[in-house]
């Protein structure tokens, strides 16, 4: 299951865009916690503290326990507005969900056993077709990443969503046809000529 991660913020009294303004004039983020059939949260977060969260891998398929006057709110981060210039976070919406809640949710790809893939072994070159893939999974199954064996892989094959081990419960959100996640390409005409040349470097 995806970690859960504890934020701590602070209640904003106002709602818009002259309140979000003044809100990151004080140095902070503007943000909201929504969903669940309740009313909406505003709140504020610290910007180094959020910071470390978005750069880490998966921020979206993270749950978090956002603290608000000792008060926890289980929630998915559903969107970040960013500056067009800076990348620096301008607002930040969250989902309220349960561990029973179905959402849809993208994760990273993990790839393993790259060393016992014959097909890169000799040379192939792994083209990852997907980086991440989106599930439709309970909040509290959500994997921390999905792991694709490269084990026995030779030059032209692929890995196709049918063939990954998917969590409990969780299922793609493209169910129309069986997608290409990967597949194992034949070395390029640059790299066989560059293994060439180490190799007769290495005899001279």
């Amino acid at each position: 299951m995806s970690e859960i991660v504890t934020l701590e913020a602070e209640v904003r009294d106002r709602a818009g865009k002259g309140a979000a303004r003044a809100t990151r004039r004080a140095g902070r983020i503007p943000a909201v916690i929504y969903g669940d059939k309740k009313e909406p949260v505003m709140i504020s977060l610290d910007p180094k503290e959020f910071g470390r969260q978005l750069n880490r891998g998966g921020f979206f398929s993270h749950l978090f326990d956002i603290s608000v006057d000792g008060v926890k709110h289980r929630a998915l981060p559903r969107d970040v507005q960013l500056h067009p210039v800076t990348d620096q976070p301008l607002h930040v919406d969250f989902v309220r969900v349960t561990a029973s809640t179905k959402t849809h949710v993208n994760v990273p790809v993990q790839f393993e056993n790259q060393a016992a893939s014959p097909g890169l072994k000799r040379g192939g070159v792994l083209n990852i077709v997907r980086h991440d893939i989106e599930l439709i999974v309970a909040a509290g199954n959500i994997p921390e990443q999905i792991v694709v064996d490269l084990t026995g892989l030779d030059i032209g094959d692929s890995v196709h969503i049918s063939a990954i081990k998917l969590p409990e419960g969780a299922q793609s959100a493209i169910a129309d046809r069986d997608f290409t996640v990967a597949t194992i390409a034949a070395p390029t005409v640059r790299s066989e000529e560059a293994a060439a040349e180490a190799e007769g470097g290495e005899t001279a």
